[in-house]
């Protein structure tokens, strides 16, 4: 039988999601608890990767499991297991074939940066104290939907077959002193958010402009971008699924 895991965790700690040889990831910590918990080896598949030190308000990972078990239950046990920085939400039994990486029909990415200096965020936020004009980057976020190539945001040397990826949406938020990026797609490239982001900051302090955007695009060189933010600041913040991976439902 197959399940699928919610969690969130503050990835501070961990060297990303994915299992490292030399370093801590949350994967390694999730696949201990469930083992122990489960009483039999667990190995589990996430819906995808987030880099050392990004967090995750929503991920979900899927697992094997040849008996039943009380999933409230589990649930309780693997929070009482778990370190502090992980939370699991729910378990929940999907189709034998549904896969928490392949199935993923969008997620969507949080990037927050503080305005002004703040103590009790200089962790989960990137500081940038210096004057946005975040029309202008909103505007520059309009420009991105004309596009599907975004080699220019990837990271190099990745073995990914295509850069092309369907924006949702992608827009600016202010609250108070706290700016908040949100960017849904189908998919994502190695680094792109970060590397969108360092870009529109660079809009933002006026060392580019929002037309800009469409010579660094069309370039496909990841050189013509901006920098890459820091990691601290970002945080895969929902991942939607097709009603159709659930074992009890039929159609999506």
């Amino acid at each position: 039988m197959r399940f699928f895991i919610e969690l969130s965790y503050n990835g501070k700690e961990y060297h990303g999601w994915q299992n490292q040889p030399n370093a801590i990831s949350v994967q390694e910590v999730l696949e201990k608890a469930l083992s122990t918990i489960l009483k039999a080896e667990v190995s589990v598949m996430g819906a995808g990767r987030t880099d050392a030190g990004v967090h995750a308000s929503q991920m979900f990972a899927h697992f094997d499991f040849e008996k039943e078990f009380e999933y409230k239950d589990v649930v309780y046990k693997l929070n009482s297991y778990l370190p502090k920085d992980i939370a699991v939400s729910t378990i929940f039994e999907v189709k034998p074939d549904a896969h928490a990486r392949f199935e993923a029909k969008s997620r969507t990415y949080h990037y927050k940066i503080s305005t002004s200096k703040n103590v009790f965020d200089y962790d989960f936020a990137y500081q940038v104290q210096l004057p946005l004009d975040v029309e202008a980057m909103n505007t520059a976020c309009k420009i991105l939907f004309e596009y599907k190539d975004f080699q220019c945001f990837s990271k190099s040397n990745t073995d990914v077959k295509t850069y092309n990826c369907d924006i949702k949406e992608a827009f600016w938020t202010q609250n108070s002193n706290q700016l908040i990026f949100t960017i849904t797609a189908d998919r994502f490239l190695r680094n792109m958010v970060r590397a969108i982001v360092g870009t529109m900051v660079n809009i933002g302090l006026g060392k580019l402009k929002p037309e800009d955007l469409h010579k660094i695009i069309a370039s496909k060189n990841r050189s013509e971008a901006g920098f890459s933010v820091p990691a601290h600041g970002l945080y895969l913040a929902k991942i939607v699924y097709p009603d159709s991976i659930k074992k009890d439902t039929e159609s999506s």
